[in-house]
């Protein structure tokens, strides 16, 4: 999948909003602000649980890399994701 296109994907399920459960949320880490270099992926199937976590770590933006922006998507779609966000910005680590 092009990068362009997974990333309008993702957007797009973002900006839906809050809908109920399954809810998967991506938060981006890095050592600067600029340059995200692990994403975690957290998944709750239902309010209250514990969520579940997967890390995907690379040496450059994780934002711009093609392979796991089209995992993200895939992850999204399995898990039939009622609600997506993304914390905004990068956390510095």
């Amino acid at each position: 999948m092009k990068l362009d296109k997974a990333k309008k994907r993702i957007a797009k399920q973002i900006s839906k909003g809050f809908d109920g459960y399954p809810h998967i949320s991506l938060a981006y880490f890095g050592a600067t602000a600029d340059c995200a270099t692990e994403v975690v992926v957290s998944f709750m199937s239902a309010e209250g649980e514990a969520p579940q976590q997967q890390r995907f770590v690379s040496t450059e933006d994780v934002r711009e890399d093609e392979t796991i922006q089209s995992v993200l998507v895939k992850i999204i779609e399995r898990a039939n994701a009622n609600t997506v966000t993304e914390v905004a910005g990068v956390a510095i680590k």
